[in-house]
């Protein structure tokens, strides 16, 4: 099927739709606003960190994973429960895996941002 939309008239639907995924995420996700809190915490945090503009983008990279991961996960959830609310494993395992997913990237955030702090603190 070809979408209807190409070119800048494209551009301009996707980003309308990204905007209705980020506010829906905000709105009905708990994990994610509380993500968005603290990445918004940590953002001037990074200036105050960083000691070089690469530093400075992989603190903030590391938020922004985070974030990324949490609304794949929260997709991938929202899905399943659209199939249906009883036990399958399957559907449990899905979650479970995109659960990980965002633990691993929040250990990979706490690393990144607890090694360059060691670094500017104590190095």
């Amino acid at each position: 099927m070809k979408s209807r939309h190409t070119g800048i008239t494209h551009l301009v639907h996707s980003t309308r739709y990204s905007w209705k995924g980020l506010k829906a995420a905000f709105r009905n996700e708990t994990a994610f606003r509380q993500e968005v809190v603290i990445a918004a915490i940590m953002l001037p945090l990074a200036w105050w960190i960083a000691d070089t503009p690469i530093s400075w983008l992989v603190l903030v990279g590391s938020l922004f994973l985070v974030l990324i991961v949490e609304l794949l996960n929260s997709a991938i959830e929202n899905v399943v429960d659209r199939i249906g609310t009883e036990h399958h494993e399957l559907s449990g395992r899905a979650k479970d895996i995109g659960s990980a997913a965002v633990m691993l990237s929040l250990i990979m955030a706490g690393l990144t941002w607890g090694l360059l702090a060691w670094q500017k603190f104590f190095g």
